[in-house]
């Protein structure tokens, strides 16, 4: 008798409640924006109970590019979900130390303060810690792509 063995890759499905939490990353496209080529920073949310996702793009990734995207997307969403998962973007982080351990920035801190949300940093170089915005990030360059 044969018995199959388990697959080398293993999968642990996460699952999140409702207002639980969002991800967060930028990408970056272009666009023709008064006949001349732009690249753009998109800041894209994903909440990770239902998959909603929100998109608003700038011309920059400064602190009043990422706070303005926030306010967008909670008014989209209805509400401020209860954590933001990030990765260790220069506007978030100032210093990653060993573990989950960060000097988070101060203006970073304060908007995190204003909504009331823990925000959590993924490790550096892991993507899956927040693969379903990962995810997005490409469907939507693919779907954009394809448009072109």
């Amino acid at each position: 008798m044969i018995i199959n063995s388990a697959s080398k890759r293993t999968y642990v499905p996460l699952s999140f409640a409702p207002g639980e939490a969002f991800q967060f990353d930028w990408s970056e496209d272009w666009a023709v924006i008064a006949g001349e080529r732009t690249k753009l920073q998109i800041a894209q949310f994903k909440l990770s109970h239902s998959r909603a996702f929100f998109l608003k793009a700038y011309l920059l990734q400064t602190h009043e590019m990422l706070f303005d995207a926030h306010e967008h997307a909670f008014l989209a969403f209805g509400g401020v979900p209860r954590r933001g998962i990030y990765d260790n973007m220069k506007t978030a982080v100032d210093k990653v130390k060993l573990g989950k351990e960060r000097d988070v920035n101060a203006r970073f801190s304060a908007m995190v303060s204003h909504y009331l949300f823990d925000a959590e940093f993924c490790n550096p170089a892991s993507g899956w810690e927040k693969g379903q915005i990962e995810k997005n990030v490409r469907d939507i360059l693919a779907m954009i792509g394809n448009s072109k």
